[in-house]
């Protein structure tokens, strides 16, 4: 029982955010290799989100015995999280809506940098994919609407890290 109690602990929230951003990374990895799914431009923004979430995590755990930066770090891990929900959404909404469609008419600056990063460490960030495309569903739903979970539940987290008084 104390383990549970710690989970819900601003610093506990953090670390469990980090852990579980690192595992959906590497589940995605796994899920990709095992099933041959190709990662569009949104799904690698997503996974540079739950790396950049992992690498704050560790930040913000390290800083939060003290009471101002453990607030400061959960809020911009919150922004980070926020952020994620806001692009699982849109690629759920053209999954579901937009059927056949890019992600976008025209390559946008994110699309540059995820063909770029794609191009430094393909087996990590290379986007071939089609953000319409579900590819693969689990219980009914796309990866891409299992972010939406996790960025949804980890902005939950945060914003009770970031209000918790202990």
């Amino acid at each position: 029982m104390p383990l549970l109690r710690l989970l819900f602990t601003p610093r506990g929230l953090i670390a469990g955010t980090g852990v579980v951003a690192v595992a959906l990374v590497g589940g995605g990895l796994i899920l990709a290799s095992t099933m041959n799914l190709a990662a569009c431009p949104l799904c690698i923004l997503q996974r540079m989100l739950y790396l950049l979430l992992t690498l704050e995590s560790i930040a913000v755990w390290i800083l939060a015995g003290a009471h101002l930066p453990r607030r400061l770090g959960a809020l911009v891990m919150a922004g980070t999280a926020l952020t994620g929900v806001w692009i699982a959404a849109y690629q759920t909404w053209l999954q579901r809506f937009a059927k056949g469609v890019s992600c976008t008419a025209d390559q946008p600056w994110w699309e540059a940098f995820v063909n770029w990063a794609g191009s430094q460490w393909p087996l990590m960030f290379e986007a071939s994919g089609l953000c319409s495309e579900a590819g693969w569903k689990f219980l009914g739903l796309s990866i891409a609407e299992w972010s939406l979970i996790a960025f949804t539940s980890m902005t939950i987290a945060m914003l009770v890290a970031l209000f918790r008084k202990n």
